[in-house]
């Protein structure tokens, strides 16, 4: 490439930030003068992807900028540097620990973190401050899975790797939307043209796809498994040479099953019994058959159970280290599982050992620690009910937002801000946790950080550095680092570059282990910088026995329980502990969204992936709506025994009667009142600690509104805008906001009138420039615009937000030139139109009118308008607005990379 223009290119593979999939991504950096634009695509190479990107992947380059980055420390709301930051911090912990002991202080870590950094914070909390009160994020989608693998299997271990996907003639998706939640596997899965059944109560993208759809009563999973290993055992379908040689528990685990006729069995899951009969055949004639099961299943007062029934039919088929066959529990986040291997739960010590007197002995000489902790800390519940208590006074919270996540998450939120010293390393400057801090450290993230990451098949991948850190942030391991040396550890924690700590970390996982232990990387443990920085993915464990890594795990049917071999676990079916009641008669099931992940900190920057869904959408069956008198788009509430939520209604017949469904994924500092979690009471699973987020009683109604408004702002306003909404309860009704180039637009749902030219003086009082204003008054509504040389306040109101202008229309205004006469933009612009795919910004009218015209399948849609040929993720919508609008076969066609 030429050099000429001081232009040059940097290419760099490295490892998607949000599922666990764990996507290889190519990120190319061209710089040109002082300026330099970033570029994505698959990894090619990368044995997750090979080459492929969903939506959010695609547009991770969107994501990055300094726009809304916390860029200095802030102590107290004011900037500091960093070694006062530090000192003061050092200060707090260490005055708090000798006055109240170290449990008394904790870390809350996240799946967002890389292992170097998880390891650090691991060692400094539970081997030199000596208490286990760490953990993470990761306890609320994954604990449930690992308490149950670790009860049959003994240990933390996937069985499964990806390929399995691919050579299964059936895969079981349970509780798991994998066609938006993990879509290039579920792309995997379609063109491998294996057989799919999905299990879940509502109606879904995947559901769309499958040769199955059993939509079962919400929670009625364990009772659906039962039954069918009782029919395993009622129809000779057994593997009995497997259970015989290298089970254990088989008798005690049926005399439960045997209670689970099919007759019980459907009517406890409230489905026809010849569609569960057509599974059970299926499941009980097809060797090679997967369960792929996520979300829907762990998070639930009985996860573990529910996925120890799952695994009792594989162990009671055999159906486990082969090709093609296995329980494979996905996860939901990119590092869950390499938080894991270093103990981020409370529960465990680093490397898969545990809190018992050999493994904390063992742990302690590695680290020639003295202060090692010698029980479990505090799971996430609990932990943040002690911070309420007053039992935790100093917490550090790393990487994640739990005034959103968390359930009962307004208690959360008001138990941070009691709390005596709450610290919040993080690169985003505004979270609702971020607002609860005292001392705000920043934080690197994607494209600054470097280091490694372990993907749902134990998949090891490097996660590489191709940005400088804007401003003065730092990697995490080195914040945790400056702490531990003040705190007078600096002998233990003296490392100069990640692969230090990777080095250590694999030294652990192979001492004195001797294959007692599934998770052991131990041939990595003497790693080069250089091959570190090219280290090739490659699946745990990585030892002396298998130097390049292992693609299935229990191959050789040896188990790692005291026995070597695997427990079938009894399991007795319980509905959900939150109950629904004559005042809360709705279930509230919730998850994620095709183009956002989380609480959007990250997605939430990309324009682009709002045009799918810009608010919080509450799907409403519609016979539900028409008893509850609400129209499609309608504005609700959603009151549960805990909390509040608002959001807009869709009416969907994916939805049963008597159930709603909400995204998780909006804060407080994006919309009013629109945190799902607000909702959830604090019920766990006994075993895990994971709460219960998919069954929640909850109550609607609609919310009266006088009018709707689209504001249109210049970025200078964004501070006092969000202080005067926030003197606008007794006005507002709901509000939410959408990032846009130069700027952000907001939307209101109102009580009574707007006074656009009133909200334009408060905004601009201090504003310097006399503003000019254009006013234009119509019968649908009133319409206010500000501006010096460019817009700075653009106001449309009405009655019905349906009817307000093509709000990407009016986004281009901030960042154009004001026409000569600036009250034409006052003018009528055309509603905007549903977004399908966000990739190509195609339509649902545009791909509803090339149907009309006689295009009839996917692929020629998408040779028509591009839609569904980049990521491929808005594939199942594009097949079900086929569906709807023609009567002709249609196909997916081939898949598109």
């Amino acid at each position: 490439m030429s050099l000429t223009e001081h232009f040059r290119a940097h290419r760099s593979c490295t490892t998607c930030p949000y599922c666990g999939v764990g996507c290889g991504v190519s990120a190319t950096v061209k710089r040109r003068g002082g300026g330099e634009t970033v570029a994505v695509s698959g990894d090619e190479q990368h044995p997750a992807n090979f080459g492929r990107l969903c939506v959010k992947g695609s547009a991770l380059a969107e994501t990055l900028g300094e726009r809304g980055r916390l860029l200095q420390p802030r102590l107290h709301g004011r900037e500091h540097d960093w070694d006062s930051a530090m000192d003061f911090m050092a200060r707090q912990f260490a005055r708090t620990i000798a006055e109240h002991g170290p449990d008394s202080v904790a870390f809350y870590l996240s799946g967002q973190l890389l292992t170097e950094d998880y390891y650090v914070a691991n060692k400094l909390m539970k081997g030199f401050i000596g208490s286990g009160n760490v953990d993470t994020n990761s306890r609320l989608c994954m604990s449930s899975a690992v308490a149950a693998y670790k009860r049959a299997l003994g240990a933390d271990a996937v069985p499964c790797c990806y390929e399995d996907l691919e050579v299964a003639d059936l895969v079981v998706l349970v509780g798991s939307n994998a066609a938006w939640t993990h879509p290039i596997l579920f792309q995997r899965m379609q063109a491998a043209s294996t057989r799919l059944v999905v299990i879940d109560p509502r109606a879904s993208a995947t559901s769309e796809m499958a040769d199955l759809h059993l939509a079962i009563t919400p929670g009625s999973d364990a009772a659906l498994f039962n039954g069918l290993l009782n029919f395993l055992v009622e129809r000779d379908r057994l593997d009995r040479q497997f259970i015989d040689l290298h089970t254990e528990g088989f008798d005690e685990a049926i005399d439960i099953a045997r209670d689970w006729s099919l007759a019980k069995t459907a009517a406890a899951c409230g489905i026809a019994e010849q569609q569960l009969l057509e599974f059970f055949r299926l499941f009980a004639q097809t060797e090679k058959t997967v369960s792929f099961y996520s979300q829907g299943i762990n998070q639930s007062s009985s996860g573990t159970d529910k996925n120890n029934a799952i695994i009792n039919c594989h162990l009671a088929t055999g159906r486990i280290g082969r090709p093609g066959a296995g329980p494979f529990s996905i996860t939901g986040q990119p590092n869950a599982m390499g938080g894991r291997e270093v103990g981020g739960l409370a529960n465990m010590l680093a490397a898969h050992m545990n809190f018992n007197a050999g493994d904390i002995d063992r742990v302690g000489r590695f680290w020639r620690a003295d202060s090692v902790a010698q029980k479990p800390g505090l799971k996430a519940v609990d932990l943040f009910e002690a911070v309420e208590r007053g039992k935790i006074k100093a917490i550090w919270i790393m990487a994640t937002n739990p005034a959103v996540s968390m359930p009962d998450a307004a208690r959360v939120a008001s138990a941070l801000q009691k709390c005596p010293l709450v610290v919040v390393s993080d690169c985003v400057a505004d979270t609702d946790t971020a607002r609860c801090a005292d001392l705000l450290l920043p934080a690197t993230t994607w494209g600054e950080k470097n280091g490694t990451v372990t993907n749902s098949e134990r998949r090891i991948s490097r996660q590489r550095a191709f940005l400088t850190p804007p401003g003065e942030a730092r990697h995490d391991w080195q914040i945790i680092c400056d702490l531990a040396a003040r705190l007078g550890h600096g002998d233990q924690f003296d490392y100069a570059h990640p692969v230090e700590i990777f080095r250590e970390h694999a030294a652990l996982s192979g001492f004195e282990n001797d294959g007692s232990r599934a998770f052991d990387i131990s041939a990595l443990a003497e790693i080069s910088l250089r091959q570190y920085d090219g280290l090739q993915p490659v699946q745990w464990p990585v030892n002396e026995r298998n130097p390049t890594g292992t693609e299935r795990l229990f191959t050789e049917h040896k188990f790692f329980t005291a026995t070597g071999r695997a427990r079938f676990i009894s399991v007795q079916p319980r509905t959900p502990e939150q109950s629904r009641s004559d005042e809360f008669p709705l279930w509230l099931n919730s998850g994620r969204l095709r183009d956002q992940w989380h609480t959007m900190t990250r997605t939430g920057r990309a324009r682009n992936l709002l045009d799918h869904s810009e608010m919080p959408e509450i799907q409403i069956n519609p016979g539900d709506a028409r008893h509850y008198h609400i129209g499609d788009g309608q504005l609700l509430e959603l009151r549960s025994p805990r909390g509040r939520m608002c959001g807009r209604a869709l009416v969907s017949a994916a939805q049963k009667p008597g159930e709603l469904f909400a995204p998780i994924h909006w804060s407080e500092t994006l919309a009013q009142d629109a945190r799902v979690s607000a909702l959830a009471g604090p019920a766990t699973d006994p075993h895990s600690g994971q709460p219960e987020f998919k069954q929640l009683p909850v109550q609607l109604s609609p919310l009266p509104v006088h009018s709707y408004a689209t504001l249109l702002c210049h970025e200078e306003t964004a501070a006092p805008m969000q202080q005067w909404l926030a003197r606008q309860e007794r006005k507002l009704v709901h509000w939410y906001r959408v990032p846009c180039e130069g700027g952000y637009r907001y939307e209101l749902a109102l009580r009574e009138s707007l006074d656009g030219r009133a909200l334009g003086g408060e905004l601009f009082a201090n504003s310097g420039p006399t503003l000019c204003w254009q006013q234009l008054q119509l019968l649908q509504g009133q319409r206010w615009l500000a501006h010096t040389q460019r817009v700075k306040l653009l106001i449309f109101s009405g009655g019905d937000w349906r009817t307000l202008p093509d709000r990407r229309v009016l986004e281009q205004h901030l960042q154009q030139p004001l026409p000569p006469a600036p009250a034409q933009l006052l003018q009528n612009i055309a509603p905007g139109a549903q977004m399908v795919c966000s990739c190509k910004q195609v339509s649902r009218q545009q791909i509803e009118e090339a149907i009309a015209g006689g295009t009839a399948s996917v692929e020629a849609l998408g040779e028509l308008l591009g839609c569904g040929t980049n990521c491929g993720s808005c594939k199942p919508e594009i097949a079900s607005i086929l569906r709807a609008n023609t009567a002709i076969d249609w196909t997916l066609g081939e898949n598109v990379a």
